[in-house]
């Protein structure tokens, strides 16, 4: 059991919409990112997906509807809803989602980052 401090993992990497796991309970990941501009609408057909705002501000897109989360603020986006986050200005953020999860859920782009990224 160790103290996991945020701001320093947020310290350790640039790279927008590339997901880093900083802790494991049973099957899920803790994840953080940097997110700014638009993702891709996508999916995860299996699981449903959280977001928590760490800093700053983003928006989620969903097909009849746009949530905006503000810093301290969190959403549960339940499996199967079609979704597509983004950020006007750079934001970090949280996920929690069962480990092995791919970033675009059921799409492959040059957006899908690599499962397992550490940090």
């Amino acid at each position: 059991m160790k103290k996991i401090n945020l701001q320093s993992k947020y310290k350790k990497f640039n790279d927008l919409w590339s997901p880093k796991v900083i802790a494991e309970m049973n099957d899920y990941q803790f994840k953080l990112a940097k997110i700014k501009d638009d993702f891709i609408w996508h999916q995860h057909s299996d699981t449903d997906e959280v977001f928590i705002v760490i800093e700053g501000t983003i928006n989620i897109e969903f097909e009849d509807e746009t949530v905006k989360l503000d810093a301290g603020e969190m959403i549960v986006v339940p499996k199967g809803k079609k979704h597509r986050p983004y950020a006007k200005e750079e934001a970090k953020i949280m996920l929690v989602e069962p480990k092995g999860v791919a970033n675009t859920g059921d799409i492959e782009s040059d957006l899908t980052a690599l499962n397992d990224q550490w940090i």
